[in-house]
């Protein structure tokens, strides 16, 4: 068998029970070419939405080569991955798309298996559609991939079974302002059952102002995106309607804004520029339920662990993601009823600015500050390594002394 199929299937006895609480909901994402960012480096963004609320940060030696990326706390090995990169500057994410395979709108299982196995074995979009193309038919996806590479290849692969169709960042005629969008459908598919529009006309309306104002941006991105608040078809704001401060209750319906009751985790991966080193791609990574959780740039380097608080600790969890999940509760606090469609505004924003979002944002301000030198310092390898491994520890100590305990 092709090696870039063989082992694909290996766990699959194992892990079918898994299946149901793994798949991917609903997620909304964007893509972005090195010709359009500030910096030169081309971006894949992920929010990710799924009834696995806990997830950690993995890092896992593949056939070919290491990588990191965002499992599910439950997936030990892990079969799946959800978004990562490896070291040589191959960096994958997905959104569900429910239309590629006709009009009756199924999910499929084989998702997460594909990006860890692309994450092994691929250092190109060459290799990722070879892997594609190699996949035993059908191959169980209805998929949207978004893809980078250090080449500074940046492309969308509306996937189904059968086939696949690529969207590339890079061609003005099809990202005329060099980056694209989606949600829960591909436009290859069948149009009639589209779904995650109003995450689409959403992320549409977020990137489009960001274009304008020259916010192409990895910092600004990674902290604004997975906190946009602006309903995409009821152009709702709810930065238009702040309680007074987290006392003053104010229960609103809160459904297909993109931050959801059952998103989990976020990346946005920086892939290099020309020139750079491949192995200094940065996944943003935010863990856990981002409007009560910080990005936190990580890169793969030899012998420096990641912050323990993104990866699997006690109870088998991350203590981030676990932090997050407490925050949530507040902000979705009805006991009945619809409990996952409405929120205490109060408690998310507020004009007295003590609202779990504005509180997380200022501590990410502070995580961000302390990472562009050290990220500066690793790019030009003087000390690169002693100093992520000082930041990480950082992180690790701040984190844990300045994160919302009340």
């Amino acid at each position: 068998m092709n090696r870039y199929v063989k082992s694909l299937w290996t766990f699959l006895p194992v892990v079918l029970l898994f299946f149901a609480a793994s798949r991917t909901f609903a997620c909304t994402s964007f893509i972005v070419s090195g010709k359009a960012t500030k910096d030169g480096r081309p971006l894949i963004f992920k929010n990710r939405d799924t009834g696995d609320a806990n997830n950690v940060v993995v890092v896992v030696q593949g056939e070919l080569y290491r990588f990191m990326g965002i499992a599910a706390s439950w997936d030990k090995k892990p079969v799946e991955i959800w978004g990562g990169h490896n070291e040589a500057g191959f960096a994958i994410i997905n959104t569900a798309a429910y239309n590629m395979n006709g009009c009756e709108g199924k999910d499929t299982d084989n998702d997460g298996r594909v990006m860890r196995r692309a994450l092994e074995i691929c250092r190109t979009l060459t290799d990722f559609e070879h892997l594609l193309d190699t996949l035993p038919q059908p191959r169980d996806l209805n998929s949207n991939f978004g893809v980078l590479d250090a080449e500074g290849g940046c492309a969308y692969y509306e996937t189904g079974n059968y086939s696949y169709t690529k969207f590339d960042a890079n061609d003005p005629d099809q990202a005329p302002n060099g980056y694209l969008v989606r949600t829960n459908h591909g436009l290859t598919g069948c149009r009639d059952i589209d779904r995650g529009v109003e995450r689409f006309m959403a992320i549409t309306d977020f990137m489009a102002e960001a274009y304008r104002k020259g916010n192409i941006d990895c910092e600004y991105l990674i902290a604004n995106t997975p906190r946009y608040l602006t309903h995409g078809l009821t152009k709702q704001n709810l930065y238009d309607q702040l309680p007074k401060d987290e006392n003053d209750t104010r229960f609103i319906h809160f459904s297909e804004f993109i931050p959801r009751y059952i998103t989990s985790s976020v990346v946005l991966i920086q892939g290099v520029a020309s020139g750079e080193t491949p192995s200094h791609t940065i996944s943003w990574t935010n863990i856990g339920w981002p409007c009560a959780s910080v990005a936190i740039p990580l890169i793969l380097e030899k012998d420096v662990p990641l912050p323990s608080i993104v990866q699997c600790g006690e109870n088998d969890k991350s203590w981030l993601c676990s932090q997050s999940i407490e925050q949530k509760k507040k902000v979705f606090s009805l006991q009945r009823g619809n409990v996952r469609d409405y929120i205490d505004l109060s408690k998310l924003v507020n004009a007295a600015g003590t609202g779990i979002v504005q509180r997380i944002m200022s501590l990410e301000r502070e995580v961000f500050n302390h990472a562009r030198d050290v990220l500066r310092k690793v790019r030009k390898e003087k000390n690169g390594s002693q100093a992520l491994r000082n930041y990480y520890e950082w992180v690790d100590k701040y984190m844990m002394e300045h994160y919302p305990a009340d």
